[in-house]
């Protein structure tokens, strides 16, 4: 593309996107994004971005806009995002394992994710069944393409990254649970834990699961408290990201429990918005601020009304809430403060 051409699609063709934003009368927020969007665009219509490059933009953008068409019909239903290996073997006990805490989730009014092929991947969707489950299928050369469960299903999204892949299965998600697995389940795990302990991910339940007796994630949290804990390159605070469980059943009660009271969080300008279904009582609240004054940069944690934003956006504005000026660094300590506040009992 000529510098002349480049310059002429800029001036004429965004223009026409820009009025067409203006045509339909989006909201202003809405319409600041999707200016910015086409700007970007024309940016990259310059004739120094690489074909490459063009073609990386393209096909993610693609593959996230024909995943949030496939989601957005669901999302006020709670999801589980369950990874493991494709490897596992119906007749292993992790792939019952995987398959019984699917069914569970899925008797209690949850979805589930998984990434669309065979072993753990199958094992989820078959216990939620084909009506509760997605898939996010990455599309490999050596693998046969999605599971016969969610094969052809509408809610079956196809990838060719994976970080769009794993972008979604993320954002997508209310709980996570990793059953063993090769090098892309440690990378799913790591990167997930990663995104909790800097505050890139919602907060939510992380269950590692295997069988009664196994060593896999036992094995992998002693080598993290002997290599990373002890050294100081992770905090001891934030093994509370997670939990190691050996059950469907414990990692079912894991999950919910997490949900008991606490609902969501959001942060307004400097304050961290806590929303739940009931406030702690006076004196719980006094305990709450003597355990956690530590992750406050300001103040103390304070029952609080909808804020600004919350109320034109309307942000679940019948939840009861707690403000913090959170340190935005101890999210470790941040899901303490969340297991706290489920175990309260109000007043």
């Amino acid at each position: 593309m000529s510098d002349a051409i480049a310059s002429e699609w800029s001036d004429r063709d965004l223009e026409a996107l820009r009025q067409r934003l203006n045509d339909q009368e989006l909201s202003g927020t809405r319409q600041e994004l999707i200016s910015s969007m086409i700007a970007t665009i024309g940016r990259l219509a310059s004739e120094e971005t690489g074909m490459l490059d063009l073609k990386i933009a393209e096909s993610a953008l693609d593959e996230l806009a024909n995943a949030f068409d496939v989601f957005r019909p669901y999302r006020e239903i709670p999801k589980l995002t369950m990874f493991g290996s494709a490897r596992t073997s119906p007749h292993d006990p992790v792939y019952t394992l995987a398959h019984d805490l699917a069914a569970d989730i899925a008797a209690e009014g949850w979805m589930v994710i998984t990434g669309a092929g065979p072993g753990i991947m199958q094992a989820g969707l078959e216990g939620a069944g084909r009506e509760k489950s997605f898939g996010v299928n990455i599309l490999l050369p050596q693998e046969d393409g999605a599971n016969p469960i969610i094969a052809l299903d509408p809610k079956l999204v196809e990838m060719r990254y994976f970080f769009t892949r794993k972008l979604m299965m993320v954002k997508e998600s209310d709980a996570y649970a990793i059953l063993p697995g090769g090098y892309g389940t440690l990378d799913e795990a790591f990167e997930l834990l990663t995104l909790l302990q800097t505050g890139k991910a919602q907060p939510a339940p992380l269950v590692l699961v295997e069988t009664e007796g196994g060593t896999y994630w036992h094995g992998w949290e002693s080598f993290l408290n002997d290599q990373a804990v002890s050294k100081g390159y992770i905090s001891a605070e934030d093994e509370s990201l997670y939990r190691i469980v050996n059950s469907a059943d414990e990692a079912l009660a894991e999950i919910l429990a997490f949900y008991r009271n606490y609902h969501s969080s959001r942060m307004v300008g400097r304050t961290m918005v806590l929303r739940m279904k009931r406030l702690p009582s006076a004196a719980e609240l006094i305990d709450i601020n003597q355990r956690f004054g530590d992750i406050v940069t300001e103040g103390d944690i304070f029952v609080t009304e909808p804020l600004a934003p919350e109320r034109s956006s309307q942000d679940h504005l019948d939840l009861a809430r707690l403000g913090l000026r959170f340190n935005r660094t101890q999210y470790g300590r941040l899901r303490q403060l969340i297991d706290a506040l489920n175990e309260c009992s109000g007043g």
